[in-house]
């Protein structure tokens, strides 16, 4: 939406007349698909008859759950900035009253129930599959998604005492006390 809205993708800016930083990032993108893909890649890859399982189900749960959070969080804050009453303002009500970002939280449970659900016809070494809900996880959390908001808001809201309760209370991801 955010590319629809603006013409262009904001984040790419400062390497768009870079033809080698722009490749490398286009090349990161690329491993970034891949290894998130990979549980997906060697389920369709399978040619294995395995009966749905718990783990199936549970997995999907988890998916589903992910997804709507995610498609929740990002209808929220949607709302949220076409509001004029907001501007300038920080969402910090619905899922957002929970986590911080709870967008990110549920494109990591997206993923990681789509592994779920895919290790049931893994076998032996594809179990490391489980690598792309973790890269996911830490990229998000470590590179590309938490650590440039959380920097763009303390910049914009660190001095409101409203904001700094905000980040008090709320947890950074995982809505649960200390993760």
């Amino acid at each position: 939406m955010r590319v629809l809205k603006d013409g262009q993708d904001r984040r790419f800016n400062h390497v768009r007349d870079k033809p080698g930083t722009f490749f490398i990032y286009w090349s990161v993108q690329a491993v970034w698909v891949f290894v998130t893909l990979l549980p997906t890649l060697l389920l369709n890859s399978a040619r294995r008859e395995v009966p749905l399982g718990v783990r199936d189900y549970v997995g999907w749960s988890i998916w589903a759950l992910g997804f709507v959070t995610q498609a929740v969080a990002d209808q929220q804050k949607w709302f949220f900035k076409r509001d004029p009453h907001n501007a300038g303002k920080f969402i910090q009500h619905g899922l957002w009253a929970y986590s911080r970002h709870p967008n990110y939280l549920g494109e990591i449970l997206q993923w990681s129930g789509l592994w779920l659900s895919a290790s049931t016809v893994l076998r032996g070494a594809e179990h490391l599959s489980v690598v792309s809900p973790l890269f996911v996880w830490f990229l998000l959390r470590h590179v590309s998604g938490v650590p440039i908001l959380e920097k763009q808001a303390l910049r914009r809201w660190g001095a409101d005492p409203a904001f700094q309760n905000y980040v008090k209370n709320t947890p950074l991801l995982w809505p649960l006390p200390g993760l």
